[in-house]
């Protein structure tokens, strides 16, 4: 998913979605919903998501699974099963931390929504 090449790249560049949120002029429980694939990503919106993460638009519209085949070492160095082994529980390890954010965020606007 498209998103979830998104997201990676948010995460490896260190930009929280509340600062992405602000380059795009929302807030962050809509940019939540843009990054889960909830809502769609306007042209501009991804423009200006690229250039804050310096990435072209292309580069970061790119699939995942593709990425990760293509240009990971760890698929293309032949060492065995441990090294496909680690990665994906790297990647596991990374998806359980998008979770615990996104819970957290959705806690905090149900929270929002009680106080209303």
């Amino acid at each position: 998913m498209i998103q979830e090449k998104l997201r990676q790249v948010r995460m490896e560049k260190g930009l929280s979605q509340e600062k992405i949120a602000k380059i795009l002029s929302t807030d962050t429980s809509n940019y939540s919903r843009k990054e889960r694939g909830k809502i769609k990503i306007r042209d501009d919106e991804w423009e200006k998501m690229a250039k804050a993460l310096g990435v072209s638009v292309q580069e970061l519209k790119s699939e995942i699974a593709a990425e990760l085949i293509h240009n990971n070492s760890v698929f293309n160095d032949n060492s065995g099963n441990q090294n496909i082994f680690n990665a994906v529980i790297e990647n596991l390890q990374d998806y359980i931390h998008f979770l615990k954010e996104e819970n957290q965020s959705l806690k905090k606007e149900i929270e929002e929504f009680k106080n209303k």
